[in-house]
């Protein structure tokens, strides 16, 4: 169980929302991370900027990250 909530879709501003509704659909839940980090929306946007970054440059296609991240989680005892 998290030590902390993170900000409900509800609550989130709009673009913080669009993040949440691209990881519902990408993983059927919003990844508590980015719930958490949420709670504060520069360091949010600081954080998906970086990840955005990475993925842009990176060499794997989109689609074989998510599969990688999703195994990673599930071997290191990770829920959603």
């Amino acid at each position: 169980m998290a030590r902390l909530t993170g900000l409900p879709k509800g609550a989130a501003p709009a673009d913080i929302q669009r993040v949440y509704e691209r990881q519902e659909a990408d993983y059927g839940a919003v990844l508590q991370n980015h719930a958490v980090l949420a709670r504060t929306p520069a360091i949010f946007r600081g954080f998906r900027a970086m990840w955005d970054a990475l993925g842009e440059s990176a060499l794997l296609p989109a689609r074989l990250t998510h599969l990688i991240n999703i195994k990673v989680a599930s071997l290191i005892g990770c829920g959603l």
